[in-house]
């Protein structure tokens, strides 16, 4: 009986011994891996003062001023309805900021028209990215044509890469279109190209969007204008495939 007690005992001793390391890993690993995720949150927002500078690095979108737009109580008033406005080229002929309140009675009802406006640095042709063989650009709505149906507007069409275009610009004007459809309610929307000097090419567009009724859209994002396996020149626009 004394042997069987004792050896009792032992075998409880391994299990706790057994239990208490697997959580000490596994606790281990959960911190780590937390701080890894803090770690990315951290590095990818940027302050809008900081775009012009900044330079693509393997992260197509990233987060600017941490994800929260930054629109004042008077830029999210309906008071005036829906409505969009573009500015003008400016020396170069280049597309600026565009701004909205978007809502249902802004989409349009009939197909897209084809486009025929050729934006700064359009130089258009055929490349490999990712295994596959596309066109490099697109003419980018800067309000995209689900959310308003402005189509062939030089104030509202820019060079973009297939890749900022789609899925990068059209996932988040999908997801502002789909929250109209389905609430009826207002978005107020500003997307801004961001260019370098004097360069003809976008860098990247910066977009954000805050739902006026609620909370439920809310995002302000920088896209970079890049194409997997080209390089671009920012300058005029031409390509090399790497």
């Amino acid at each position: 009986m004394v042997r069987r007690r004792k050896k009792k005992k032992f075998k409880v001793s391994i299990t706790t011994l057994v239990i208490a390391v697997a959580l000490a890993i596994f606790g281990g690993y959960t911190q780590l891996n937390n701080q890894t995720t803090d770690t990315n949150k951290a590095t990818t927002s940027v302050s809008k003062e900081n775009l012009q500078k900044l330079d693509y690095s393997n992260q197509q979108i990233v987060n600017v001023n941490e994800g929260k737009p930054t629109f004042t109580k008077d830029d999210l008033s309906i008071a005036h309805g829906s409505w969009q406005t573009f500015s003008d080229l400016d020396s170069s002929n280049r597309v600026g900021t565009a701004n909205a309140m978007l809502g249902k009675d802004l989409m349009p009802t009939k197909e897209r028209d084809p486009l025929y406006v050729q934006p700064t640095g359009w130089h258009n042709k055929q490349v490999n990215s990712d295994g596959n063989r596309i066109w490099l650009y697109n003419r980018s709505h800067i309000i995209g044509y689900q959310l308003t149906g402005e189509n062939n507007n030089p104030k509202n069409l820019m060079t973009g890469t297939a890749s900022l275009n789609a899925p990068g610009m059209e996932e988040y004007e999908s997801q502002v279109a789909k929250y109209i459809k389905s609430t009826n309610h207002h978005v107020r929307y500003q997307v801004e190209p961001i260019f370098r000097g004097n360069e003809l090419l976008a860098r990247g567009v910066h977009m954000q969007a805050q739902s006026v009724e609620d909370n439920q859209v809310s995002f302000n994002i920088y896209i970079f204008n890049v194409q997997q396996d080209v390089t671009l020149n920012y300058n005029d626009g031409t390509s090399v495939q790497n």
